[in-house]
């Protein structure tokens, strides 16, 4: 993936130079043209197409946004009732996650959202220990987890 965007890049700055453009549309115009010409070229390289990863990392961020809100809200309605009706709960998540940073990445999204915490990983970092405020069903909570954080983790890292 450096390889490809260190090309596009030079790409970018060749054209600068051959136009003789020397602004930031020039280089955007040249950067534009690589990026087609890379897209052409896609299958002379071992990994995927820069973008694609670029893409997942745009969307990881928007689905961490989506659920920091969606989990503010619920901490507020929390609040703001009259009578606590929450059902606090630890729980274990089993992660697929390998690699160190993509257990630190899932770990630190999960505390980041109000209402869950990440209290402890195991020693081999295949089980998370979570604290959720309010946790109505387990295989859900787990669930809900694997389909949104993990899946767009792995998107970005392994895909």
């Amino acid at each position: 993936m450096a390889v490809q965007i260190l090309l596009n890049v030079f790409l970018a700055l060749v054209w600068m130079f051959l136009s003789n453009t020397f602004t930031g549309v020039g280089f955007i115009t040249g950067y534009l043209l690589g990026l087609i010409m890379l897209y052409m070229m896609r299958h002379m390289f071992k990994s995927r197409f820069y973008l694609h990863r670029v893409w997942a990392v745009i969307k990881l961020f928007l689905l961490f946004f989506k659920e920091l809100w969606n989990a503010n809200i619920d901490v507020v309605k929390h609040a703001m009732k009259p009578k606590i009706t929450m059902t606090p709960a630890f729980f274990a998540y089993p992660t697929e996650l390998t690699a160190d940073w993509e257990i630190t990445l899932l770990s630190n999204l999960i505390t980041l959202t109000p209402g869950t915490i990440v209290v402890h990983v195991s020693d081999d970092g295949k089980t998370l220990y979570i604290h959720a405020i309010d946790l109505d069903d387990v295989d859900e909570a787990i669930a809900s987890i694997q389909n949104t954080f993990e899946k767009a983790i792995v998107e970005v890292t392994r895909t």
